[in-house]
């Protein structure tokens, strides 16, 4: 008998028994379902992670950082090291920063604003080279000349309320008040500076988010705390570069004497993460298919039962039992295929419904500790060809091992023992 004549009867025999059919193919379409929508929104989980935290690091710097996470230390960088750091093979520019030991309050006339992080930079290097996406200015622009009174603002120390105007414009001149450190004490002392430019709101994550810094030239930062150096952060010319140079930083010092931050190899590792927590979900997903394979079994040795006399009557004429077989799992196939075709579209609607609630009521903020004005990140489901694939193929798998059993039943029946079957 023809392949298409055996799934024209199967179909026939479903339609005749539709109700079963029905909650049959629903346990399918549920299974399909639920592997569809954690699928799409785990994949669209991951790429929003990523997206975010690939705008709070550049991808081709790095970040060497005195110390260890583990073990914790207050030693900074001498300038002999920094020089060795920029020796390193690989490395395109190597530049240091010299930080104010805590916050800072800033005075311009009756108002003031706190810094949480005084930079000295080489402004060159620093804004010029390793982070010129970064220097984005709301107001003013990047001096040709940089003086020793130069300074710029991050949008929220020059915005610490959205709705009160400016703390400062480009040419005003504001008052420092800090820590200045010297060889036996440590003093307060007031500097004045003139600020040259505003920056725009970034809104990213990590040792990059400029927002709450001010900054200084590196001439000036040294005079007042000292020639320390707090952080060197290096430009590599590929970003797959990045974990050999930091092995080539990490050999000029002792164990436990530097961190160096690869912000590429740390996206693969979350990225390996969000990939394993993934397939769990759609594992977990996957039981609902297994329950479904369960009551296929059911039905179908119920059908048996019920149509054993059909049965021998197509053996009695001439019905092989492979034929047999095949008639049976032919209906398996076919609820596999309807309960894909419905539970895909389907998942992926549900995803977005869930997309909506998750983005709505418990939707994570970027920034610094969570920074509450911060914009929400919303989770966008992503249809993966591969899942789909992979989700029909294995319903459909599912379909056919539990109906395997039944089916054999069927082909095994004795033609006389059948027509004799009340």
């Amino acid at each position: 008998m023809r392949l298409r004549r055996i799934f024209s009867m199967a179909w026939e025999n479903m339609k005749q028994r539709r109700l079963r059919a029905f909650l049959t193919t629903l346990g399918v379409v549920i299974g399909i379902t639920a592997i569809i929508a954690l699928a799409s929104l785990g994949e669209g989980f991951r790429v929003s992670i990523t997206q975010r935290m690939e705008q709070g690091f550049e991808l081709d710097v790095l970040t060497v950082i005195p110390g260890s996470f583990l073990v914790g230390g207050i030693e900074k960088f001498n300038d002999t090291e920094v020089a060795k750091v920029r020796e390193v093979s690989n490395i395109s520019v190597a530049t240091q920063v010299t930080r104010a030991p805590r916050s800072v309050i800033l005075y311009n006339g009756d108002k003031n604003a706190t810094a949480l992080v005084v930079a000295g930079v080489n402004f060159t290097e620093f804004a010029g080279e390793v982070f010129p996406k970064r220097f984005r200015f709301e107001e003013g622009e990047m001096p040709e000349q940089i003086e020793n009174d130069t300074l710029i603002i991050g949008y929220k120390v020059n915005h610490p309320n959205e709705t009160e105007p400016a703390f400062v414009h480009p040419n005003d001149t504001v008052t420092m008040n800090t820590i200045v450190l010297n060889d036996t004490s440590q003093i307060f002392g007031s500097y004045n500076f003139t600020v040259t430019g505003t920056l725009e709101k970034t809104g990213t994550a990590g040792l990059t988010s400029f927002d709450y810094w001010v900054f200084i030239s590196l001439e000036t930062a040294r005079n007042i705390y000292g020639n320390a150096t707090d952080l060197i952060y290096v430009k590599v010319p590929d970003p797959e570069l990045s974990e050999s140079v930091a092995e080539g930083i990490e050999d000029l010092f002792p164990p436990y004497r530097i961190t160096v931050v690869v912000p590429l190899a740390f996206i693969q590792q979350v990225n390996s993460i969000l990939n394993m927590v993934e397939i769990f979900l759609t594992s977990i997903a996957s039981i609902a298919l297994l329950v479904a394979g369960i009551g296929i079994m059911n039905i179908m040795t119920v059908s048996v039962m019920e149509r054993t006399r059909e049965i021998g009557i197509l053996k009695a004429v001439g019905a092989k039992s492979r034929t047999i077989l095949t008639m049976f799992l032919a209906e398996a196939v076919l609820i596999g295929i309807v309960g894909s075709v419905i539970g895909v579209p389907t998942g992926y609607g549900i995803a977005h419904v869930l997309s909506y609630v998750i983005t709505r009521f418990a939707a994570f903020q970027p920034g610094w500790f969570g920074d509450p004005e911060a914009e929400r990140a919303a989770i966008a489901p992503i249809f993966s060809w591969s899942w789909v694939i992979i989700a029909v193929i294995f319903g459909i798998a599912i379909c056919i091992l539990f109906g395997l059993y039944p089916a054999r039943k069927a082909a095994k029946l004795d033609p006389v023992e059948a027509l004799r079957y009340e």
